[in-house]
């Protein structure tokens, strides 16, 4: 859970999909590639093309980080634990801390 770079103050839960570092293939953002600069992170809602996430706002400061969503506990159907784990296609192109580097597709 963070707080929204619009309003800080409104928090938003978000998967976090690359650390600083990290190239990240973009999903409309002004720069098709990014490289999230130290301090920073990207992140990205689940319903991609009708999310407010990094696509919009660009890399997100870790200081506006509040807390880990453990759980979904609403609507009650959905109860469950949340694995962390990133979508095959939103994986990081590039991972500084274990030097590895995946194909780009353009």
């Amino acid at each position: 859970m963070q707080g929204s770079p619009k309003n800080p103050e409104q928090k938003i839960i978000k998967r976090v999909i690359a650390l600083e570092g990290d190239i990240i293939k973009t999903m409309g953002y002004k720069n098709r590639y990014v490289k999230v600069p130290d301090g920073h992170f990207w992140v990205e809602g689940d319903h991609h093309g009708c999310s407010f996430d990094s696509n919009n706002f660009g890399p997100v400061s870790l200081g506006l980080v509040h807390a880990r969503a453990s759980h979904i506990i609403w609507p009650l159907n959905r109860w469950q634990k949340i694995e962390p784990a990133l979508p095959m296609d939103r994986r990081p192109l590039s991972d500084w801390r274990d030097g590895s580097t995946a194909d780009k597709d353009d």
